[in-house]
């Protein structure tokens, strides 16, 4: 589709109806979810994906997650074993990407699986995108609506600012509540975690009464999220930060004085939502130096150390 004004629809009926016919039409559309904003396009349509990586800059070995509006739908495009359909049942919707083996004929594009026989498949839980998946009736490919390897949107805000200018259309759903992308887990043998997220490592393994497989970040990804230096700020990132230099601000975690706290009371949840936004804030009063307290490495605190500990890896 070529690119045409830049649109901003509100997250209603007409709104959504809009939106979806804009997919359908090849184009590239911003969506909230209950993790990040998503970049959209029609899963099935070869040239609207490669428009998804172009307007990103991202590499188009990294494959992307096709969101569906329900369970069946998942089903429609993958083999479900019994692990895969256990956690669909507990985590959909939610925050949980699964990564499965692949229908034939399944009609995807091969520029989404980045030529792998497996798809990351999610069903997002914010009505917004429901609605928008609703109304377009199909699969949408959907990575992190940012240019690529930096800081991920969590607000209408930080899609203008990043991408207005590649892309056709934006819905403003407000702020996203998780504010982490998804936790994905691969099903395609035994259960292996392939990025940590929104969901918390030990939620999933409660569900399935077995420990997680941690196979390390490959050469080549399988999912997104494993590239060694993603989600980065325009600074450079110091983690584990006790003692401040001079010429550095702190990310601040827990009761410290601090240039921005994700959470000044030490809440997992709290800093999860506000740690995308924190580093947009830090790019915005260009913040070369960025110290970062110590975080837990527990619960959402492993996702939100995979995202600095990313951030932190040279570029």
């Amino acid at each position: 589709m070529t690119k045409a004004p830049f649109q901003i629809f509100q997250p209603d009926p007409a709104g959504l109806a809009s939106a979806a016919a804009l997919l359908q039409a090849g184009g590239l559309v911003s969506f909230p979810t209950e993790t990040v904003y998503g970049l959209g396009a029609d899963a099935r349509d070869d040239k609207a994906v490669a428009g998804i990586y172009a307007a990103k800059g991202r590499p188009s070995f990294n494959p992307l997650i096709v969101h569906l509006a329900s369970l069946q739908e998942a089903e429609n495009l993958c083999v479900f074993n019994d692990q895969a359909q256990r956690l669909a049942g507990a985590f959909w919707p939610g925050a949980l990407t699964l990564v499965l083996p692949l229908k034939p004929n399944a009609g995807i594009s091969k520029l989404v699986t980045a030529g792998l026989q497996t798809l990351a498949v999610r069903v997002p839980d914010h009505p917004v995108a429901q609605g928008l998946l609703r109304a377009f009736a199909g699969p949408v490919a959907a990575p992190s609506a940012n240019p690529s390897g930096r800081v991920s949107p969590t607000t209408a805000v930080h899609v203008v600012d990043g991408l207005s200018h590649k892309i056709n259309g934006l819905i403003d759903g407000g702020a996203c509540a998780v504010g982490l992308e998804s936790t994905i887990v691969s099903c395609v043998a035994q259960p292996s975690l392939l990025r940590a997220g929104g969901i918390p490592v030990e939620a999933l393994e409660a569900c399935l009464g077995a420990p997680l497989s941690r196979p390390s970040d490959p050469a080549t990804p399988v999912a997104p999220g494993q590239l060694a230096s993603h989600y980065a700020p325009k600074g450079t990132v110091r983690l584990n930060a006790v003692d401040i230099h001079k010429d550095e601000v702190l990310l601040g975690f827990g009761p410290v004085e601090a240039t921005l706290n994700l959470s000044p009371s030490g809440d997992l949840t709290e800093a999860a939502a506000r740690l995308f936004d924190c580093l947009h804030k830090l790019d915005a009063i260009g913040a070369e130096k960025i110290a970062v307290s110590p975080i837990p490495e527990e619960g959402l605190g492993r996702a939100i150390n995979d995202r600095l500990r990313r951030a932190a890896a040279p570029r």
